[in-house]
């Protein structure tokens, strides 16, 4: 079963174990995951469609929006329909450079999630704090280069864990109890030592989440202190209401992620293996899942372009709420 080269002790194939201990109830646990696949693609490539067909979504908050949208249906792809053919069809074997290449897009599109959000959140603080420099601020070029940097340091700091995966030896065997290539998961089969990548895990996590909830914090505590200066209290609340969607995409992405990075290194055994294999792979798909339906639920200008989607209806879009 170990397809190994007897030289270098890298195995051809790893075989995903999906979630060890509910094998049996693998059918029932796919079919919630399968349904929030679903939901999580139609939603964000609708959201994209939107934004790009309608002109009065063609400003930056919406901009960021559609490419937290694309991050996310990247990031549920790269993994779901894999779970899936662990879950339905038995096929547990992945090829040795496409668990690398799994594990590298799975991360990096996780970064690069964190990173639109915290772009988002500097978005708010613009729109809040200046608004009538808001439009010369946040230009189509000054979106698209924050977005090239974003995708480029997750790549730089994800690429190292491929090569560091790849040098370890594996000679316990190639079994991952997971349902996806997880740096830690596939590092922990090995027989070597693997302290350098758990090293440069906890940097890169702290280069990337810790960074960009940092800057969220920031951009928070400055729109909290201009709102609160506004003498009206419909201003207040209009500018409340602007931030209400965002802060819930934050909580929904940034809950399951601390879960599973702390559990992973320091939980031990007080987390049972198979809770912490479902609330990673939610990690994963929750957020791709609810952003949608929370932005659609929150934004007015998404609603009524729904609407008017759905129905084939004319539509006057009105001021944001």
């Amino acid at each position: 079963m170990f397809g190994a080269n007897s030289s270098s002790l890298t195995p051809k194939f790893f075989i995903l174990n999906g979630v060890p201990g509910l094998e049996t109830a693998h059918i029932w646990i796919s079919l919630p995951f399968c349904f929030m696949y679903i939901i999580a693609v139609a939603g964000n490539c609708g959201l994209i469609y939107l934004i790009g067909h309608e002109e009065a979504l063609h400003h930056p908050m919406y901009y960021f929006l559609a490419l937290l949208s694309f991050t996310d249906v990247t990031l549920c792809t790269t993994t779901v329909p894999n779970m899936l053919c662990i879950f339905w069809f038995n096929l547990k074997e992945i090829d040795f450079n496409g668990c690398l290449a799994q594990m590298f897009f799975v991360h990096m599109l996780t970064g690069m999630e964190s990173g639109v959000l915290m772009l988002m959140a500097l978005d708010r603080y613009v729109a809040i704090c200046y608004p009538l420099r808001y439009a010369t601020i946040l230009t189509s070029a000054v979106i698209a280069k924050a977005g090239l940097a974003t995708l480029l340091r997750g790549v730089m700091l994800i690429f190292p864990f491929t090569f560091l995966t790849k040098r370890l030896p594996y000679c316990r065997g190639n079994f991952i109890p997971h349902t996806y290539c997880d740096h830690m998961s596939v590092a922990k089969v090995s027989c070597g030592n693997f302290r350098v990548n758990a090293i440069y895990g906890l940097m890169v996590a702290l280069l990337i989440g810790v960074f960009d909830m940092c800057c969220i914090a920031v951009s928070y505590t400055m729109i909290l202190r201009a709102v609160v200066s506004l003498s009206s209290t419909d201003a207040r609340h209009k500018a409340f209401s602007t931030c209400t969607s965002h802060i819930c995409a934050i909580v929904i992405t940034y809950v399951p992620a601390f879960f599973t990075f702390f559990t992973h290194r320091f939980g031990g055994h007080s987390v049972p293996h198979h809770i912490h294999i479902i609330v990673a792979n939610l990690y994963l798909l929750l957020p791709p899942t609810m952003n949608p339906i929370v932005y659609g639920i929150k934004t007015k200008l998404i609603r009524e372009g729904v609407i008017k989607f759905l129905l084939g209806e004319k539509v006057v879009f009105t001021q944001d709420t």
